[in-house]
């Protein structure tokens, strides 16, 4: 377990000290090095100091940035945070009316327990939990077995809705959760969609095709969310064995996507190894230590969600959820006219007429080459 989390109070501070468990594997010297007066400092400064920065930045902004950056999601609508570029005008975009956010990653990775944190955090539910996480039961069958829809802000007017799925399997072939997440990118997600898995045969596991999903909406996901078990990974790669971490870097490097990283059960570790296994984890996957990843605690040390008694906890699951509508919002593309469906249409002639051609060559050659062959 982490060690207490036990620091003095600072002058001028908003965030309790208890929150800041960074600091406790901090020097005098190093909090020093972190108030840089210029961006070229920063770059100055070594991955551990920048995790420590980041983590400083959250806890000055969490007390007076919570509620306004709340407030944002809850008057947000799709579309709200798109600029205009290469002279299209937003009338001309393919917005959708609610903007899907995907959370995928791997079994027991805390995507379920980051739901739960969310409808605390943003809809105001307190602890009761809307999502079945994996640590709620003893049977391991009872986990998310669906795509489940969540309307985290409990709002009919809410312009964005959440999305938790069955986490992959280490044991099922990677290129299987690959072509799983393909089709959820390419093709879309619907509420109460079966998620199969190779291991469920093994498991006797059987899930049932609902009819249910039929009549829920296809959302078209506009960012995706990786969740990963920092603990584990971490105690992994201390071991020598990469292999999750290998899995974890293809479904997060997956090219139909900019994913934003969660980092969860980093409270299983001491506040070194926190930020030494986000440091290395990040290095792994080739991307920055502090832009677009954040380390969220989703339960505390009693089992129960952190909710705003953590507000830097609470800050950084806000900030990550802006910072996919964000994505979400520069992604979408123009919509399509008619000389783009013509020219969609012709393609698909062409090459229906080649693959024609292709098999009356392959239908002609056979009795050609044997004639050739017995001659």
């Amino acid at each position: 377990m982490r060690d207490k989390q036990v620091c003095e109070e600072r002058e001028g501070e908003d965030v309790s000290s208890e929150f800041c468990w960074w600091r406790t594997c901090a020097t005098a010297e190093e909090m020093n090095s972190l108030k840089v007066s210029s961006i070229s400092d920063v770059g100055s400064l070594t991955p551990r100091l920048k995790v420590m920065r980041e983590m400083e930045r959250l806890a000055m902004v969490a007390s007076e940035g919570l509620d306004d950056l709340r407030h944002r999601l809850v008057a947000y609508r799709a579309g709200d945070m798109w600029v205009p570029m290469g002279g299209v005008k937003k009338e001309d975009m393919e917005i959708p009316s609610t903007v899907t956010i995907l959370l995928v990653g791997f079994a027991a990775g805390g995507k379920s327990s980051l739901i739960n944190l969310m409808y605390s955090v943003l809809g105001r539910a307190g602890i009761i939990p809307f999502a079945q996480t994996s640590g709620s039961s003893v049977n391991s069958e009872s986990t998310t077995m669906f795509l489940e829809e969540h309307n985290v802000l409990r709002s009919v007017r809410a312009g964005f809705c959440v999305f938790d799925s069955r986490g992959f399997d280490y044991s099922d072939r990677a290129d299987k959760s690959l072509i799983e997440l393909s089709q959820w990118t390419s093709e879309g997600v619907k509420h109460n969609q079966p998620c199969s898995r190779l291991s469920d045969e093994t498991r006797n596991i059987t899930i049932g095709s609902t009819t249910t999903s039929r009549k829920y909406s296809k959302r078209q996901v506009n960012c995706a969310i990786v969740v990963a078990n920092m603990a584990d990974l971490y105690d992994r790669l201390q071991a020598g064995d990469s292999k999750h971490l290998e899995a974890t870097r293809e479904v997060f490097c997956h090219p139909d996507q900019n994913p934003i990283l969660v980092l969860t059960h980093g409270d299983k570790l001491t506040a070194e190894e926190r930020i030494d296994g986000r440091v290395k984890i990040c290095q792994f996957l080739g991307i920055s230590e502090t832009s677009g990843v954040y380390d969220i605690v989703c339960l505390t040390e009693c089992g129960v969600l952190a909710e705003e008694c953590d507000p830097v906890t609470a800050y950084a699951l806000t900030e990550a959820v802006y910072r996919a509508l964000l994505v979400s919002d520069m992604s979408h593309l123009p919509k399509k006219n008619f000389k783009d469906r013509a020219l969609y249409v012709v393609s698909w002639f062409l090459c229906l007429i080649g693959s024609f051609f292709a098999l009356l060559a392959r239908l002609f050659s056979g009795p050609s080459q044997k004639y050739h062959k017995f001659k």
